[in-house]
């Protein structure tokens, strides 16, 4: 059973937002939650499906993690960001890593539940689509964005990504950013010698405001117009 608060959460996300009624009556009714510490694996690459998971509190990231113990991330799930369906849409094993930064809690659907609800119910299969084609778009635009931009344009638009939640809240309810530049440099692979200057040439310009493991957006239209621009 969820919680008020949760509740509130859930509803912020973009996804759920406009999910049938049906289908989200199948999510409060099905959601279990699962509580995870700091650097625990929820799952990993190359395991078997078993459900699909929500971030309530805490931050995930979703990255993968060499032989050698080298770690390449790609993002970071924080409330109310939905992971892990990937599987469930191609029947393959996991194709990366998703561990706790922190310790966090999260709703799961479990693969028999969400088998089942797409088995009898085929039309949701369209809002699976969603969820999954929201990844790629952004994926797609990573990509591009890696022959395109120059690192300071990168920088801006991940920032952007991040603030609104990669796509996935209704509104920006908070403009700080809880992440460590050797994070953020992981996602941007590039040194975080580079994140380090990049952010300190945003903070002279009144962009943005660096703390500890902490960056407030303080200009959005101006990180906007920077991740935009032609030059």
């Amino acid at each position: 059973m969820l919680k008020e608060n949760e509740l509130s959460i859930l509803k912020n996300n973009v996804w759920y937002s406009q999910l049938p009624d049906l289908f989200k009556a199948f999510i409060l009714r099905h959601a279990t939650h699962l509580h995870v510490e700091r650097d625990q694996a929820v799952f990993r690459s190359g395991d078997t499906f078993d459900g699909i998971y929500a971030v309530i509190q805490g931050k995930i990231r979703l990255g993968y993690i060499d032989i050698e113990g080298n770690e390449s991330i790609a993002a970071i799930a924080e409330p109310i960001m939905w992971f892990g369906e990937i599987s469930l849409v191609d029947q393959q094993p996991r194709s990366h890593h998703a561990t706790a930064t922190e310790k966090s809690t999260l709703l799961k659907i479990s693969n028999t539940s969400i088998e089942d609800l797409l088995h009898t119910h085929p039309q949701f299969w369209f809002h699976i689509a969603q969820l999954t084609s929201q990844k790629l778009r952004l994926a797609f635009i990573e990509l591009i964005s890696i022959h395109t931009l120059n690192i300071s344009q990168r920088l801006a638009q991940r920032l952007l990504f991040i603030l609104n939640g990669y796509g996935n809240h209704l509104k920006i309810e908070n403009n700080t950013i809880q992440l460590s530049q050797e994070q953020l440099a992981q996602m941007l692979m590039c040194s975080r010698q580079t994140i380090n200057q990049e952010l300190h040439q945003l903070e002279q310009m009144g962009i943005l405001k660096v703390a500890f493991r902490k960056i407030e957006i303080i200009d959005t239209d101006q990180l906007h117009q920077m991740a935009h621009s032609t030059k």
